[in-house]
């Protein structure tokens, strides 16, 4: 598929949608489209305007959805999920403003984890506020990775595999730990499943969370497992477990906890597990089983 993003008669066409775009928004185009990212599915183009740069994305067919998906999100989130500029209902292709400087960028310079107290306080509200929009969300082609369809999908995704680890229990286990999550009551909402410093920009003021091709209907504290254990744990020198997750995890936890009035830290725990059979099942390429491999791993022994 990653030819298909660089055929002269996509690109054309890409071009052709974009500036009848801006031309509704009332942008004007000051140079030539560039395309500096690829994969086999998506691709985005840098769009220079008058008025600063613009962003084209296009994703293949499984991700037709994140733009109405986008929509949606954004408009629950109190600008903390920025939404299409324009979208294509048919081909789910959208424009999408500059969102500034990432995460990822800025925390080497300050040295720094602390702006994901903010960031994840804050996504944790935009999940709080999806949880009546789960049927639509799922409607509008969110995948549906629900605690009712985990332990199914585990053991269609273990059938799959050419190599399984032995150690990996059956889908009986999932079953439990499911079972388990599900008594705390927490409803299922949107959940990115993959939420890290590369998606989170800062450039309106305040951190602002992108790219949700990802995301799927699932218990909300799957994010945990990517966004703490594989990500923030490794602290600002990529060293594994050199920053304390408490801070990080209380500032999630903090608006839930809120709301259900409870201590969720032991539906954290069980969810951190289960967070990585969501992103194994979630994020599964036939060609690339060695993700999945480690992902399944991080389920088993919370470690690479």
């Amino acid at each position: 598929m990653e030819q298909t993003w660089r055929e002269p008669a996509f690109v054309a066409a890409a071009h052709g949608w974009i500036d009848a775009q801006l031309s509704v928004l009332g942008l004007t185009r000051t140079g030539e489209v560039e395309q500096p990212h690829v994969t086999d599915w998506s691709t985005v183009m840098r769009v220079p305007t008058a008025t600063g740069q613009v962003w084209f994305k296009a994703n293949d067919e499984a991700l037709a959805h994140e733009a109405a998906v986008l929509q949606l999100v954004a408009s629950r989130s109190e600008g903390r999920v920025p939404p299409p500029l324009a979208r294509d209902p048919r081909t789910g292709c959208m424009l999408l403003a500059d969102a500034g400087q990432r995460l990822r960028d800025v925390i080497p310079e300050e040295r720094s984890l602390a702006r994901w107290y903010d960031v994840l306080g804050a996504y944790a509200r935009v999940q709080l506020a999806c949880e009546d929009d789960v049927d639509e969300l799922l409607d509008l082609g969110l995948p549906d990775r629900r605690l009712t369809t985990l332990p199914g999908a585990y053991a269609a995704l273990l059938a799959g595999l050419d190599d399984v680890d032995p150690r990996l229990p059956g889908a009986e286990a999932v079953q439990d730990l499911c079972d388990r999550l599900a008594a705390f009551g927490i409803r299922e909402t949107v959940q990115h499943d993959d939420l890290h410093d590369g998606q989170v920009f800062l450039g309106s003021g305040v951190h602002q969370v992108l790219d949700w091709g990802d995301a799927c209907g699932s218990h909300p504290f799957f994010t945990l497992a990517v966004t703490l254990e594989g990500v923030i744990s490794w602290g600002v020198d990529d060293e594994e477990g050199s920053e304390d997750l408490g801070p990080h995890l209380a500032a999630y936890l903090g608006p839930y906890e809120e709301r259900y009035g409870a201590d969720l830290g032991e539906a954290a725990r069980i969810a951190m597990r289960l967070g990585w059979v969501c992103r194994a099942i979630n994020g599964a390429l036939p060609q690339d089983q060695a993700h999945t491999h480690v992902r399944l791993k991080m389920f088993l022994d919370g470690a690479p």
